[in-house]
């Protein structure tokens, strides 16, 4: 299987300048790779196309939810349809990764596309509420190749020095979905059916498929006849999916000292622990054990682990202090998210284009870590009349330092990394930021309902005796149905709650900043360096 391209051919294009017949040079002024800039962005246009269907989905289903409810029930199941989703992408991506390094990337691409599509479908279709998370499982999948190849489709394509400034395109892909998710559903909700969010894709995948068939012209990749290692892929879906389901699970269905949530946690670290003795000893392992004798590798690991644990914070939290202590609509709280996309969007791009141009990388998620530390320290002094503008300019900070510091350490790696194992490398970076993304949202969590126990007593005393803290978090409705005097003392402790969440998080930023400090800037490649797997054994 070839992705149609041979690497090695140098392909007459246009130039920076726009003069034809000229490979891209790099910034030394030498052909750097094989592609012209017009040939790139047509590439792109395929991979941006794949990919809006998975940043899409990620937002147009929650306006959904009630009425799926309503339709079919279980209102104790609503949870599965994101958290399935999560399981199954988590999962799939260090698997697609490493058959993505083997097999080549347009036709992986293709097939998490077709996936994805017959998962909208299925769930489109649906008639129970497992049927529906079933789909969504199916879903899940398909997304998990389309986002860990991102990342692996650029490698392809673009050497590390010319990297950054093309990642804005695709930043820009997540950043429009965002903010016509929440629209687009619920025009759908409102005027057709909760079912069109899901059958919408299917023209969308269409697109994307003709789209990728036409214009994803991938270097060609040797084929290599290793054993596939199936049992170190399934000890480490095995051992995703329990350490995620103690995220979901801790704290809600079972507390977090309980026999079940001990038996998970148990069962992934011994799934964990299994994984490591298999892939020293498999020919072409999942996860190649030599990707962690590289610094840069286990440096830029533990940074983006730590750093998942913040990109979620103000996603789920912001709203909900809008929405509960400010009073605002669900609709302008979800508006409101639109502050981080814009600075998610400049970040990266100018974040990019400044490592194109002076080819150093490690100051960007220093700087990066750095504002959002700050930012999430102003928001934990806000109060209620504190102007809005306040809070728009945190998320904008945030937002900028998301966009500084994911593509600078994911292009730390893909340029420490031969290229045989860019694939594995950059699933592994994504797979263990997603991971940390659930801790953190379960941590956060924890944190607001554990505080705002704390705050009901002390502003309430015996009138917050009957009054379920996680109901609230999530119910600006139910906290309308209390007396005028409840209200205000819950409102008020909503307030102190949330200030101890978004301080909470500044330490965490603080350690991750701490670990990039130790980051080694390695020079950025200016051309490919083609790199011979390794023979089976060695």
């Amino acid at each position: 299987m070839t992705d149609g391209t041979d690497l090695t051919q140098t392909v007459t294009g246009s130039d920076r300048s726009g003069s034809p017949g000229s490979p891209l040079p790099s910034a030394s002024g030498d052909p750097a790779y094989p592609f012209s800039h017009r040939q790139i962005q047509v590439v792109l246009i395929g991979l941006m196309a794949g990919s809006f269907l998975a940043a899409l989905d990620q937002t147009i289903v929650a306006t959904a939810l009630p009425r799926i409810v309503g339709d079919f029930g279980g209102v104790d199941q609503l949870a599965w349809i994101a958290s399935v989703y999560l399981l199954t992408s988590t999962a799939a991506m260090p698997i697609i990764g490493k058959l993505s390094d083997l097999y080549g990337r347009r036709a992986l691409f293709q097939a998490s596309i077709v996936v994805f599509v017959l998962g909208s479908v299925f769930a489109g279709v649906s008639q129970s509420m497992g049927q529906l998370i079933a789909s969504r499982a199916v879903q899940g999948f398909g997304a998990g190749g389309l986002v860990v190849l991102n990342f692996g489709v650029l490698a392809d394509l673009i050497p590390p020095r010319e990297r950054g400034k093309y990642q804005g395109y695709v930043a820009s892909v997540w950043a429009v979905a965002s903010v016509i998710g929440p629209v687009v559903g619920g025009f759908f909700v409102d005027n057709l059916s909760w079912r069109w969010i899901f059958f919408v894709n299917v023209p969308i995948g269409i697109g994307a498929l003709v789209i990728t068939s036409i214009a994803m012209k991938l270097p060609r990749r040797p084929r290599v006849e290793v054993p596939i290692d199936y049992l170190g892929a399934a000890l480490l879906v095995g051992a995703i999916v329990c350490l995620l389901l103690v995220t979901e699970w801790g704290g809600d269905r079972y507390p977090w000292v309980s026999p079940e949530i001990g038996g998970l946690l148990g069962a992934g670290v011994v799934l964990g622990v299994l994984l490591v003795v298999v892939e020293r000893r498999v020919p072409d392992p999942v996860i190649p054990p030599r990707l962690f004798s590289l610094r840069v590798v286990r440096i830029s690991a533990t940074a983006i682990t730590v750093f998942g644990l913040l990109m979620f914070g103000t996603i789920l939290f912001v709203p909900v202090y809008f929405q509960i202590v400010r009073g605002n609509t669900a609709t302008n709280a979800g508006f409101l998210l639109l502050p981080q996309m814009i600075g998610i969007l400049t970040g990266t791009m100018g974040a990019g284009r400044l490592t194109t141009r002076t080819g150093r990388y490690k100051v960007f998620p220093v700087v990066g870590l750095s504002l959002i530390a700050t930012a999430y320290f102003t928001l934990s002094r806000i109060t209620p009349s504190t102007s809005v503008w306040v809070a728009v300019g945190c998320m904008v900070i945030v937002g900028a330092g998301i966009g500084m510091t994911t593509p600078a350490i994911m292009l730390a790696t893909q340029n420490a990394v031969p290229l045989q194992d860019v694939g594995a490398a950059t699933s592994m970076l994504t797979t263990v930021r997603s991971m940390g993304a659930a801790v953190g949202a379960a941590t956060f969590g924890a944190v607001l309902t554990n505080r705002l126990t704390a705050e009901l007593a002390a502003n309430l005393g015996p009138l917050a005796r009957g009054i379920d803290p996680a109901l609230l978090r999530g119910s600006p409705e139910q906290i309308a149905t209390l007396s005028p005097r409840v209200q205000a003392g819950v409102v008020e402790s909503f307030g102190g709650a949330l200030s101890t969440v978004f301080l909470a998080g500044v330490p965490i930023a603080i350690v991750a900043l701490v670990v990039v400090l130790f980051l080694p800037e390695l020079p950025l490649r200016t051309r490919f360096e083609i790199v011979d797997a390794e023979p089976p054994g060695l």
